[in-house]
């Protein structure tokens, strides 16, 4: 399963935090089925009925199917940048 490291638990939820429609909301990961675009990335009010649910330290993703199994063993990490941008990538897990 995918795992997130602390700097991607505060960014998640610092993301989620600011969708005040979303209170139990996540980020939610979709597969787009493309290698050229790889994932889709939004903030989701809940998870699909489908949906993988990865929550740490209060941060919650959601993975639809293709990303959950393609997902599995990776860990998720993010930068937090000065101007409030984010920056996520994907590790291997070792």
């Amino acid at each position: 399963m995918l795992t997130l490291t602390e700097n991607a638990s505060m960014a998640v939820k610092s993301i989620v935090e600011q969708v005040p429609d979303a209170p139990e909301g996540g980020l939610r990961i979709r597969d787009t089925g493309s290698a050229e675009t790889g994932f889709e990335l939004g903030i989701s009010p809940q998870p699909e009925t489908t949906d993988a649910v990865v929550e740490v330290e209060g941060a919650r993703v959601f993975l639809d199917a293709g990303a959950a199994l393609a997902l599995d063993d990776k860990v998720l990490d993010a930068q937090m940048e000065q101007d409030g941008s984010v920056s996520f990538a994907l590790a291997v897990q070792s």
